[in-house]
């Protein structure tokens, strides 16, 4: 597994989930309300992090499943520390991040970091199956 080719992936990752979030609070929240443009960017936000698992899946070089999951892990792990460090760090309450993995009251992060988790053996074994038809 090459540590620096995953984590820098991840900051990709990082960098469009932010980008993407910028947009949803400028653009669909008002339009929607908070809690239901912070759902919805679950789903997009899981569609944005599959594209690139997807794309950058080959230049990572996972090849065990072991290895994928380890990648999934590291993202979800370096997420929720960007995640709360950012949230804290422009004033949010811990109640308020939080909020965001409560899944009886409409939190669906928890399910966008498990999709996380899994991605990279998604696109894995999406690539091996397309190249597998291709030969």
């Amino acid at each position: 597994m090459n540590w620096y080719r995953t984590f820098a992936v991840w900051m990709l990752l990082i960098i469009s989930e932010s980008v993407h979030g910028l947009i949803r609070q400028r653009f669909i929240a008002p339009e929607i309300g908070d809690l239901p443009s912070r759902q919805l960017g679950v789903f997009t936000g899981s569609l944005i992090i599959f594209a690139l698992s997807l794309l950058t899946a080959g230049w990572m070089n996972l090849r065990t499943l072991a290895s994928q999951l380890l990648a999934g892990l590291l993202w979800v792990t370096l997420t929720v520390l960007f995640e709360f460090g950012l949230g804290m760090a422009l004033g949010y309450l811990p109640e308020r991040l939080l909020s965001d993995y409560d899944i009886l009251h409409g939190g669906y992060m928890a399910f966008g970091l498990l999709f996380m988790l899994v991605a990279p053996a998604l696109a894995a074994g999406i690539r091996s199956r397309r190249s597998g038809r291709s030969s």
